[in-house]
């Protein structure tokens, strides 16, 4: 298959009520680990870079390396930016081959955020690629893997807001906050279902969740019956890898590097493998 947008990866979600994952990838290891799942359930699949990986030391090879291995995938790959806090992020992201990017202006005034996304779509629709965007305010940060983090739901997505946001802007999706947050949960998600039917209804692009780690599998089942097309998911991936790496690590005072690592690659993949079935996920038609 070949590099796609999140337009086009995303065409068929919302008719036939399932929804494509969407995972961060950091490095080689999580990036093979997304794209090989994918690759062996048959299905599309969404690869997400995030703005901090322009400032790493290697940015220019591992950027490289992810946009060839979205190429050669045997699968539909749209390579992502996540969470781009600004015009700026968004344009690198854009000549890094990004097909697909978010520009969050989700913690500004509603205006401000629509003139940021405005402008993004503008540029971005121009160089073939489709734009993300937030309206409300999921908590908390990927990161976050310590106390938990809890859901504002005086942050949770207004109808309201979201009509005028879509209307001004056009994106091409919309990430709304109903209960998710970011990073591990503090407590049990209670999500909105009733907001994101109002949601659905008035707007006509596919929604997105994001703080998807955490959740019960009835949990994403009911939000994608709900309208959910793109799940955002990586604390838990990150988490599985992590965990099996160390138990190996504990295990074994003299312990292969190599090992430890493959033993974390296929926990992660593993982990893929589950939520992309969990999330119904189909293969294109077109």
């Amino acid at each position: 298959m070949s590099l796609v947008t999140l337009t086009e990866i995303l065409a068929e979600s919302r008719e036939k009520k399932y929804a494509v994952g969407a995972f961060d990838t950091f490095d080689a290891m999580n990036t093979e680990a997304v794209i090989s799942a994918a690759e062996e359930k048959n299905v599309p699949v969404i690869l997400m870079v995030c703005d901090y990986s322009f400032e790493a030391p290697n940015a220019d090879r591992f950027f490289a390396d992810a946009l060839n291995r979205c190429r050669t995938a045997s699968v539909p790959v749209c390579m992502h930016l996540d969470h781009g806090p600004s015009f700026e992020a968004v344009m690198k992201a854009i000549h890094y081959g990004c097909s697909s990017v978010m520009i969050d202006g989700s913690s500004l005034s509603l205006e401000e955020n629509v003139a940021i996304t405005k402008k993004v779509v503008e540029v971005a629709h121009a160089c073939g690629v489709s734009v993300e965007a937030e309206i409300g305010h999921v908590a908390g940060h990927e990161g976050n893997t310590d106390d938990g983090n809890v859901a504002d739901e005086t942050a949770y997505t207004r109808l309201a807001d979201a009509v005028r946001f879509y209307e001004e802007t056009k994106v091409d999706a919309l990430a709304v906050a109903i209960g998710t947050v970011h990073g591990v949960y503090k407590g049990e998600p209670k999500l909105d279902f009733d907001r994101l039917d109002a949601i659905r209804e008035k707007i006509p692009v596919p929604l997105v969740m994001h703080g998807g780690s955490g959740l019960s599998e009835q949990n994403f089942k009911d939000a994608i019956r709900h309208g959910i097309s793109k799940v955002n998911f990586y604390t838990g991936m990150s988490l599985a890898g992590a965990n099996a790496a160390r138990e190996y690590l504990d295990a074994n005072k003299i312990a292969d590097l190599g090992e430890a690592v493959e033993i974390g690659y296929k926990a992660s993949k593993d982990v893929v493998l589950k939520h992309l079935d969990i999330f119904g996920t189909q293969p294109l038609s077109k």
